[in-house]
Protein backbone atom coordinates (compact mmCIF):
# COMPACT_ATOMS: atom_id res chain seq x y z
CA UNK A 1 0.00 0.00 0.00
CA UNK A 2 1.45 3.18 -1.17
CA UNK A 3 1.87 5.51 2.05
CA UNK A 4 0.78 9.20 1.41
CA UNK A 5 0.16 12.13 4.14
CA UNK A 6 -3.49 11.41 3.22
CA UNK A 7 -3.82 8.43 3.43
CA UNK A 8 -0.69 7.22 5.57
CA UNK A 9 -0.63 3.47 6.44
CA UNK A 10 -0.47 2.27 10.40
CA UNK A 11 1.71 -0.43 10.93
CA UNK A 12 1.95 -1.06 7.28
CA UNK A 13 -1.22 -2.81 7.69
CA UNK A 14 -5.27 -2.05 6.93
CA UNK A 15 -5.95 1.42 8.54
CA UNK A 16 -8.24 3.49 7.09
CA UNK A 17 -9.56 6.97 7.77
CA UNK A 18 -13.23 7.63 8.92
CA UNK A 19 -15.04 8.62 5.93
CA UNK A 20 -18.84 9.69 5.44
CA UNK A 21 -21.80 8.36 3.01
CA UNK A 22 -20.58 11.29 0.68
CA UNK A 23 -16.98 10.33 1.20
CA UNK A 24 -16.09 13.43 3.29
CA UNK A 25 -13.33 12.77 6.03
CA UNK A 26 -15.33 12.85 9.48
CA UNK A 27 -13.16 15.26 11.61
CA UNK A 28 -13.88 14.23 15.53
CA UNK A 29 -11.77 17.14 17.57
CA UNK A 30 -10.61 15.90 20.38
CA UNK A 31 -11.15 18.43 23.70
CA UNK A 32 -8.30 19.83 25.22
CA UNK A 33 -6.27 17.82 28.19
CA UNK A 34 -4.56 20.32 30.63
CA UNK A 35 -1.62 19.23 32.36
CA UNK A 36 -2.47 17.07 35.48
CA UNK A 37 -0.58 18.18 38.97
CA UNK A 38 2.69 16.15 39.73
CA UNK A 39 0.85 13.96 42.18
CA UNK A 40 -0.93 12.31 39.33
CA UNK A 41 2.26 11.89 37.33
CA UNK A 42 3.40 8.18 36.91
CA UNK A 43 7.09 8.08 38.30
CA UNK A 44 9.86 8.37 36.62
CA UNK A 45 11.55 5.40 34.51
CA UNK A 46 14.54 4.23 33.69
CA UNK A 47 16.61 1.28 32.42
CA UNK A 48 18.13 -0.61 35.06
CA UNK A 49 19.43 -4.32 33.51
CA UNK A 50 16.63 -5.80 31.13
CA UNK A 51 13.59 -4.19 32.88
CA UNK A 52 12.09 -0.86 33.68
CA UNK A 53 12.91 0.79 37.52
CA UNK A 54 11.31 3.74 39.22
CA UNK A 55 14.29 5.97 40.82
CA UNK A 56 13.58 3.64 44.01
CA UNK A 57 14.07 0.32 42.42
CA UNK A 58 10.44 -0.33 41.84
CA UNK A 59 10.15 -2.85 39.18
CA UNK A 60 7.50 -1.49 35.90
CA UNK A 61 5.34 -3.21 33.41
CA UNK A 62 4.16 -1.81 30.72
CA UNK A 63 1.42 -3.48 29.65
CA UNK A 64 -1.17 -1.75 26.62
CA UNK A 65 -2.39 -0.92 23.98
CA UNK A 66 -1.54 1.15 20.10
CA UNK A 67 -3.93 3.85 20.03
CA UNK A 68 -3.66 4.96 15.85
CA UNK A 69 -5.32 7.21 13.70
CA UNK A 70 -2.11 10.22 14.35
CA UNK A 71 -0.55 8.87 11.34
CA UNK A 72 -3.07 9.48 8.67
CA UNK A 73 -5.63 12.12 10.19
CA UNK A 74 -4.15 15.76 11.50
CA UNK A 75 -7.14 15.73 13.59
CA UNK A 76 -7.10 11.90 15.01
CA UNK A 77 -9.84 9.90 15.52
CA UNK A 78 -11.25 9.69 18.69
CA UNK A 79 -7.84 9.89 20.15
CA UNK A 80 -8.44 11.49 23.40
CA UNK A 81 -11.51 9.03 24.32
CA UNK A 82 -9.74 6.09 23.17
CA UNK A 83 -6.63 7.08 25.28
CA UNK A 84 -8.94 7.20 28.60
CA UNK A 85 -11.38 3.76 27.60
CA UNK A 86 -7.78 1.98 27.03
CA UNK A 87 -6.50 3.19 30.61
CA UNK A 88 -9.97 3.38 32.65
CA UNK A 89 -12.13 0.04 31.44
CA UNK A 90 -9.02 -1.79 29.66
CA UNK A 91 -6.49 -1.52 32.20
CA UNK A 92 -3.82 -0.60 30.35
CA UNK A 93 -0.86 0.93 32.01
CA UNK A 94 0.88 2.57 28.54
CA UNK A 95 -0.70 3.62 25.60
CA UNK A 96 1.31 3.84 22.11
CA UNK A 97 0.44 6.96 20.37
CA UNK A 98 1.24 7.03 16.34
CA UNK A 99 2.50 10.73 14.86
CA UNK A 100 4.12 11.79 11.55
CA UNK A 101 6.32 14.58 11.71
CA UNK A 102 4.26 16.48 8.13
CA UNK A 103 0.99 16.92 10.82
CA UNK A 104 3.82 17.72 13.58
CA UNK A 105 5.42 20.70 11.46
CA UNK A 106 1.78 21.56 10.01
CA UNK A 107 2.91 20.80 6.15
CA UNK A 108 0.38 18.56 5.21
CA UNK A 109 -2.61 19.45 3.08
CA UNK A 110 -5.49 18.68 6.28
CA UNK A 111 -3.92 21.25 7.77
CA UNK A 112 -3.65 24.90 7.61
CA UNK A 113 -2.85 26.61 10.98
CA UNK A 114 1.09 25.30 10.85
CA UNK A 115 0.46 22.15 12.71
CA UNK A 116 -1.03 24.21 15.82
CA UNK A 117 -3.99 21.90 16.31
CA UNK A 118 -2.21 18.46 16.19
CA UNK A 119 0.53 19.56 18.47
CA UNK A 120 -2.03 20.37 20.92
CA UNK A 121 -4.01 16.90 20.49
CA UNK A 122 -0.35 15.07 21.00
CA UNK A 123 -0.28 17.40 24.30
CA UNK A 124 -4.36 16.26 25.34
CA UNK A 125 -3.06 12.89 24.86
CA UNK A 126 0.27 13.01 26.84
CA UNK A 127 -2.07 14.77 29.59
CA UNK A 128 -5.05 12.29 29.46
CA UNK A 129 -2.39 9.28 29.71
CA UNK A 130 -0.07 11.21 32.60
CA UNK A 131 -3.43 12.22 34.77
CA UNK A 132 -3.88 8.59 34.83
CA UNK A 133 -1.17 7.68 35.80
CA UNK A 134 -0.16 6.38 32.94
CA UNK A 135 3.09 6.26 30.31
CA UNK A 136 3.22 7.45 26.49
CA UNK A 137 5.32 6.09 24.08
CA UNK A 138 5.44 8.35 21.11
CA UNK A 139 6.02 7.22 18.03
CA UNK A 140 7.15 8.64 14.60
CA UNK A 141 5.28 6.06 12.43
CA UNK A 142 7.62 5.88 9.37
CA UNK A 143 9.28 3.09 7.57
CA UNK A 144 12.69 1.83 6.27
CA UNK A 145 15.32 4.35 7.42
CA UNK A 146 15.15 7.63 9.08
CA UNK A 147 16.47 11.18 7.45
CA UNK A 148 17.63 14.21 8.56
CA UNK A 149 13.93 15.68 8.71
CA UNK A 150 13.40 13.10 11.34
CA UNK A 151 16.33 14.11 13.61
CA UNK A 152 14.28 17.70 13.41
CA UNK A 153 11.36 16.11 14.52
CA UNK A 154 12.89 14.27 18.00
CA UNK A 155 14.72 17.63 18.62
CA UNK A 156 11.66 19.89 18.59
CA UNK A 157 9.71 16.84 20.39
CA UNK A 158 12.19 16.12 23.19
CA UNK A 159 12.57 19.74 23.96
CA UNK A 160 9.15 19.94 24.25
CA UNK A 161 8.54 16.42 26.43
CA UNK A 162 12.29 16.61 28.01
CA UNK A 163 12.10 14.37 31.65
CA UNK A 164 8.61 14.01 31.46
CA UNK A 165 7.97 11.24 33.56
CA UNK A 166 5.72 9.57 32.04
CA UNK A 167 6.42 10.26 28.25
CA UNK A 168 8.78 7.98 26.25
CA UNK A 169 10.46 8.31 22.50
CA UNK A 170 9.80 5.08 19.98
CA UNK A 171 12.44 6.88 17.23
CA UNK A 172 11.30 5.30 14.08
CA UNK A 173 8.51 2.67 13.60
CA UNK A 174 9.68 0.06 11.11
CA UNK A 175 13.15 -0.01 9.98
CA UNK A 176 13.80 -2.19 7.00
CA UNK A 177 15.67 -2.78 3.65
CA UNK A 178 18.97 -1.70 4.95
CA UNK A 179 22.11 -3.20 6.35
CA UNK A 180 22.59 -2.99 10.04
CA UNK A 181 25.39 -0.34 9.94
CA UNK A 182 23.20 1.98 7.94
CA UNK A 183 20.78 1.26 10.68
CA UNK A 184 23.07 2.39 13.55
CA UNK A 185 24.89 4.87 12.09
CA UNK A 186 23.40 6.15 8.39
CA UNK A 187 24.71 6.11 4.95
CA UNK A 188 23.51 5.60 1.70
CA UNK A 189 20.11 3.86 0.56
CA UNK A 190 19.23 2.78 -2.27
CA UNK A 191 16.26 2.26 -4.41
CA UNK A 192 17.09 -1.62 -4.68
CA UNK A 193 16.59 -4.69 -2.28
CA UNK A 194 18.35 -7.55 -2.36
CA UNK A 195 16.99 -10.69 -2.92
CA UNK A 196 18.63 -12.83 -0.33
CA UNK A 197 16.82 -9.74 2.20
CA UNK A 198 13.50 -12.40 1.73
CA UNK A 199 11.03 -10.42 3.72
CA UNK A 200 7.99 -9.51 2.96
CA UNK A 201 6.78 -5.98 2.02
CA UNK A 202 4.45 -4.95 4.26
CA UNK A 203 2.91 -2.32 2.52
CA UNK A 204 3.21 -0.48 -0.81
CA UNK A 205 5.28 2.32 0.43
CA UNK A 206 7.81 3.09 -2.90
CA UNK A 207 11.39 2.66 -2.73
CA UNK A 208 13.80 5.59 -3.19
CA UNK A 209 17.21 6.35 -2.69
CA UNK A 210 18.51 8.56 -0.55
CA UNK A 211 21.00 9.54 2.54
CA UNK A 212 19.75 7.69 5.78
CA UNK A 213 20.58 9.20 9.32
CA UNK A 214 21.17 6.53 11.66
CA UNK A 215 19.11 5.43 15.38
CA UNK A 216 22.18 6.99 16.99
CA UNK A 217 22.11 10.12 15.69
CA UNK A 218 18.54 10.70 16.90
CA UNK A 219 19.52 9.38 20.35
CA UNK A 220 21.70 11.72 20.47
CA UNK A 221 19.54 14.45 18.75
CA UNK A 222 17.46 13.58 21.99
CA UNK A 223 20.05 13.91 24.35
CA UNK A 224 21.23 16.60 23.07
CA UNK A 225 18.33 18.53 24.46
CA UNK A 226 19.01 17.85 27.90
CA UNK A 227 16.19 14.73 27.52
CA UNK A 228 16.51 11.88 29.63
CA UNK A 229 13.24 10.03 29.02
CA UNK A 230 13.56 6.68 27.92
CA UNK A 231 14.03 6.08 23.89
CA UNK A 232 12.66 3.07 21.89
CA UNK A 233 14.80 1.87 19.19
CA UNK A 234 12.86 -1.14 16.73
CA UNK A 235 14.84 -3.52 14.95
CA UNK A 236 14.90 -4.13 10.97
CA UNK A 237 12.48 -6.20 9.17
CA UNK A 238 10.18 -4.03 9.60
CA UNK A 239 10.68 -3.64 13.06
CA UNK A 240 10.70 -6.96 13.87
CA UNK A 241 14.37 -8.92 13.80
CA UNK A 242 16.94 -7.26 17.01
CA UNK A 243 19.47 -9.83 15.88
CA UNK A 244 22.19 -6.84 15.35
CA UNK A 245 21.22 -5.20 19.03
CA UNK A 246 23.68 -8.35 20.24
CA UNK A 247 25.88 -8.26 18.06
CA UNK A 248 28.01 -5.18 17.77
CA UNK A 249 25.23 -3.18 16.83
CA UNK A 250 23.92 -1.87 20.03
CA UNK A 251 23.34 2.09 20.65
CA UNK A 252 25.47 4.00 23.37
CA UNK A 253 23.35 6.03 25.65
CA UNK A 254 25.70 7.73 28.51
CA UNK A 255 23.89 10.24 29.50
CA UNK A 256 20.04 9.48 29.24
CA UNK A 257 17.90 6.62 31.55
CA UNK A 258 18.57 4.28 29.06
CA UNK A 259 17.55 2.62 25.63
CA UNK A 260 14.46 -0.23 25.17
CA UNK A 261 14.75 -2.36 21.88
CA UNK A 262 11.39 -2.67 19.71
CA UNK A 263 9.98 -5.24 17.96
CA UNK A 264 6.76 -5.81 16.45
CA UNK A 265 5.58 -9.48 16.33
CA UNK A 266 2.97 -11.25 13.94
CA UNK A 267 1.99 -14.13 13.15
CA UNK A 268 3.77 -14.03 9.54
CA UNK A 269 7.56 -13.80 11.93
CA UNK A 270 9.00 -17.16 13.20
CA UNK A 271 12.58 -17.34 14.71
CA UNK A 272 11.56 -15.81 17.81
CA UNK A 273 14.48 -16.97 19.82
CA UNK A 274 16.66 -15.16 17.71
CA UNK A 275 15.14 -12.18 16.54
CA UNK A 276 13.95 -10.74 19.98
CA UNK A 277 13.94 -13.15 22.90
CA UNK A 278 17.83 -13.05 23.37
CA UNK A 279 17.80 -9.71 23.23
CA UNK A 280 15.13 -9.36 26.12
CA UNK A 281 18.39 -11.39 28.13
CA UNK A 282 20.22 -8.57 28.07
CA UNK A 283 17.80 -5.50 27.52
CA UNK A 284 14.13 -4.15 28.13
CA UNK A 285 11.69 -4.91 25.24
CA UNK A 286 9.06 -3.50 24.04
CA UNK A 287 6.59 -5.18 21.75
CA UNK A 288 5.07 -1.93 20.31
CA UNK A 289 3.19 -3.59 17.83
CA UNK A 290 1.84 -6.92 18.15
CA UNK A 291 -1.39 -8.94 16.76
CA UNK A 292 -3.60 -11.80 15.16
CA UNK A 293 -5.27 -11.23 12.46
CA UNK A 294 -8.49 -13.33 11.98
CA UNK A 295 -7.71 -14.07 8.44
CA UNK A 296 -5.41 -14.25 6.07
CA UNK A 297 -7.39 -12.83 2.91
CA UNK A 298 -6.88 -9.52 4.52
CA UNK A 299 -3.14 -9.09 4.66
CA UNK A 300 -2.57 -10.42 0.79
CA UNK A 301 0.95 -8.73 0.95
CA UNK A 302 2.05 -11.61 3.05
CA UNK A 303 3.32 -14.35 0.84
CA UNK A 304 1.63 -17.86 1.15
CA UNK A 305 5.51 -19.66 2.06
CA UNK A 306 4.97 -17.27 5.62
CA UNK A 307 1.58 -17.72 5.99
CA UNK A 308 2.15 -20.75 8.50
CA UNK A 309 -0.25 -19.82 11.13
CA UNK A 310 -3.93 -20.97 11.50
CA UNK A 311 -5.83 -18.13 11.97
CA UNK A 312 -9.58 -17.40 13.08
CA UNK A 313 -11.34 -19.84 15.68
CA UNK A 314 -8.67 -22.26 16.90
CA UNK A 315 -6.05 -20.42 16.27
CA UNK A 316 -3.32 -20.57 19.22
CA UNK A 317 -0.72 -17.67 18.24
CA UNK A 318 -2.79 -15.62 19.89
CA UNK A 319 -2.26 -17.25 23.00
CA UNK A 320 1.16 -18.30 22.67
CA UNK A 321 2.40 -14.72 21.84
CA UNK A 322 0.70 -13.33 25.12
CA UNK A 323 2.08 -16.17 26.99
CA UNK A 324 5.59 -15.46 26.11
CA UNK A 325 5.09 -12.05 27.07
CA UNK A 326 3.95 -12.72 30.19
CA UNK A 327 6.56 -15.42 31.00
CA UNK A 328 9.66 -13.31 30.16
CA UNK A 329 7.51 -9.51 31.47
CA UNK A 330 7.92 -8.20 27.79
CA UNK A 331 6.36 -4.99 27.80
CA UNK A 332 4.24 -4.44 25.17
CA UNK A 333 1.00 -2.76 23.73
CA UNK A 334 -1.68 -4.36 21.73
CA UNK A 335 -1.69 -3.36 17.76
CA UNK A 336 -4.41 -1.90 17.34
CA UNK A 337 -6.89 -0.08 19.50
CA UNK A 338 -8.70 1.14 16.10
CA UNK A 339 -11.32 -1.04 14.48
CA UNK A 340 -10.65 -0.04 11.01
CA UNK A 341 -6.54 -0.21 11.70
CA UNK A 342 -5.48 -4.00 11.30
CA UNK A 343 -5.07 -6.30 13.19
CA UNK A 344 -7.54 -4.73 15.42
CA UNK A 345 -8.49 -5.17 19.05
CA UNK A 346 -11.46 -3.73 18.50
CA UNK A 347 -14.29 -3.89 16.50
CA UNK A 348 -16.54 -0.93 17.08
CA UNK A 349 -16.50 2.50 18.71
CA UNK A 350 -18.14 0.82 21.86
CA UNK A 351 -14.54 -0.73 22.19
CA UNK A 352 -15.91 -4.62 21.87
CA UNK A 353 -13.26 -6.90 21.38
CA UNK A 354 -12.61 -8.66 18.17
CA UNK A 355 -13.23 -12.51 18.86
CA UNK A 356 -9.37 -13.82 17.12
CA UNK A 357 -7.12 -11.20 18.89
CA UNK A 358 -9.11 -8.56 21.19
CA UNK A 359 -10.74 -11.12 23.62
CA UNK A 360 -6.81 -12.59 24.28
CA UNK A 361 -5.41 -9.01 24.84
CA UNK A 362 -8.53 -7.90 27.11
CA UNK A 363 -8.54 -10.76 29.14
CA UNK A 364 -4.71 -10.31 30.19
CA UNK A 365 -4.85 -6.49 30.72
CA UNK A 366 -7.94 -6.76 32.76
CA UNK A 367 -8.31 -10.04 34.48
CA UNK A 368 -4.69 -10.87 34.57
CA UNK A 369 -5.49 -14.41 33.31
CA UNK A 370 -1.88 -16.09 32.30
CA UNK A 371 -1.48 -17.96 28.99
CA UNK A 372 0.34 -21.14 29.15
CA UNK A 373 3.03 -21.05 26.04
CA UNK A 374 2.36 -24.30 24.08
CA UNK A 375 5.52 -23.50 21.41
CA UNK A 376 7.52 -21.01 20.33
CA UNK A 377 7.86 -19.93 16.57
Amino acid sequence: MKLTILGAIAASFLCAAAFGAEGKRIEMRSPVVPPPPAEKLPPELRVVGNRLQTVDGKEVWLQGLSVDSMQWAALGERTVHSIGVAIDEWKANCIRLAMIEDFWFGTSNQQNDGGAAYRQLVDSAVNAAASRGAYIVLDLHRFRAPEEKHVKFWQEVAEKYKNHPAVMFDLFNEPHSIDWNTWRNGGPVTDKVKPKEGVAAENQEQLRTFHAVGMQQLVDAVRATGAKNIVIVAGLDWGYDLWGVVNGYAIDDPTGNGVMYSTHVYPWKSNWQTKFLQVAEKHPLFLGEVGCPGRWEDFSFIPESQRKEKLGPGATWPMDMIGTIQKHRLNWTAFSFHPRCGPPVIKDWDYNPTDYWGVYVKDALVNGKVFEVERLR
